[in-house]
């Protein structure tokens, strides 16, 4: 190499840094370069300290030896973890069921009833009496997973029942949670926290208690016979109602059966329920309430919409006595006397033939000669109740003589 050119290349290396320096050439004009995309980034987000002594060429660009890149870093990680949350919140809400409650709106208070699997209290929610089924999972860590998840299962599906169902017969479905750990329980030393895996259904609060508490209030002096068809009539049609929206209730009994402040019979409880199915191979097993369950369900076969039927004709007898069937009978005897023997509650001789005919076709031992329950309202709504009748005649106030020697003094 001659010196000429040995002379023009040292020129070439020295101008380079006072070039940059001065400002007249760009580091790197490529646009995908990072000094373009990190300051694209910085546009959008807020400038600290470092980055606003950030000097820019006149034609925009940013010098890339004065890039604060861990600031950079920062904001970018910043930016991405907002985006992040947004879009999780988003999921959340979207994922949010239309039946789910708002934990931080629900005043939980006293225990109006305890059950095999849970309590029902007192509550308000958003300003409203409600009435609310909690339903305990057990401490955590002693149930396995898959108890867990049948529980959750069961829960799910009894809300994914009650939810769309709207009928003045049917309790009023307000709303329900899954686990959610914002339950608390107010107490006159203030509120008791409830365990995450706690469950809650919340319905309409209905003053007037279980029916069967009802019918116990009035087991020595009976019902009035209008009251009766009254009180069978509100169940049928909430009956009718159900199996019309393809749900078997499976657990029909009077304690399943509340009454509002006018006396109105409304169904609760849809723990068991389930929409039927096709087959009736597919609905098994024993699901019910021993003196309520049909023989087909006491005795493990497939079943339909008609033990509903069955277990109506049996609280329609409770109404009308106001006693419990089988009081005295265990369980393997009432179901070996149910299935085998035809067992049946027995039927007062006052009773009217009107009201007496629709608990025998009810309580048929085949399900298919037993009346649909729409057919059963109908056979209700034609009963004569303006001249009194049945338990508590016109004429003898005092109640009926037929349960004289099962009642004492």
């Amino acid at each position: 190499m001659d010196h000429n050119t040995r002379e023009v290349r040292e020129t070439e290396e020295n101008k380079l840094p006072r070039e940059a320096e001065g400002g007249k050439t760009p580091i790197n004009s490529n646009p995908t370069s990072s000094s373009i995309s990190y300051g694209s980034v910085e546009s959008r987000g807020r400038k600290s300290g470092t980055e606003a002594e950030m000097k820019e060429t006149s034609d925009g660009f940013v010098r890339a030896d004065q890039i604060d890149l861990k600031s950079l870093d920062d904001q970018l990680e910043r930016h991405l973890t907002r985006a992040w949350t947004m879009e999780k919140k988003k999921e959340e809400r979207v994922a949010r069921q239309e039946w789910e409650i708002d934990p931080s709106k629900l005043i939980i208070k006293s225990v109006i009833a305890r059950g095999t699997f849970g309590t029902v209290h007192r509550g308000i929610y958003d300003g409203q009496d409600v009435a609310l089924k909690l339903l305990d999972w057990g401490e955590e860590g002693h149930r396995t997973e898959a108890e867990i998840a049948s529980l959750r299962a069961a829960f799910t599906q009894e809300v994914a029942v009650w939810h769309k169902l709207d009928h003045p017969n049917v309790t009023k479905f307000i709303g329900a949670t899954i686990g959610s750990s914002d339950l608390n329980i107010q107490t006159e030393n203030g509120q008791i926290g409830m365990p995450s895996n706690v469950c809650c259904v919340v319905v309409e609060y209905l003053p007037g208690g279980a029916l069967k508490s009802y019918l116990i209030k009035n087991r020595r002096r009976k019902l009035a016979f209008k009251v009766v068809v009254q009180l069978a009539l509100d169940l049928a049609r909430g009956l009718s109602y159900l199996h019309s929206k393809k749900i078997v209730h499976r657990d029909v009994k009077t304690e399943n059966m509340l009454l509002d402040k006018t006396r109105t019979v409304k169904i609760a409880d849809f723990g068991v329920a389930r929409v039927e199915a096709q087959n009736p191979n597919d609905m098994t097993g024993e699901t019910g309430t021993l003196g309520y369950m049909a023989p087909e369900v006491l005795n493990g076969s497939p079943y339909n919409r008609k033990c509903d039927v069955y277990s109506f004709g049996i609280c329609l007898w409770e109404i009308y006595c106001c006693d419990m069937p089988y009081p005295d009978l265990s369980f393997s005897e009432v179901t070996s006397a149910v299935v085998r023997q035809n067992l049946r509650p027995e039927i007062p001789r006052c009773c009217p033939s009107s009201l007496a005919n629709v608990m025998k076709r009810c309580w048929d031992a085949n399900p298919d000669k037993r009346p649909e329950m729409d057919e059963a309202v109908a056979m209700l709504e034609a009963i004569d109740t303006s001249k009194g009748g049945g338990m508590i005649p016109l004429d003898q106030q005092q109640g009926c003589l037929c349960f004289r020697r099962y009642r004492g003094p």
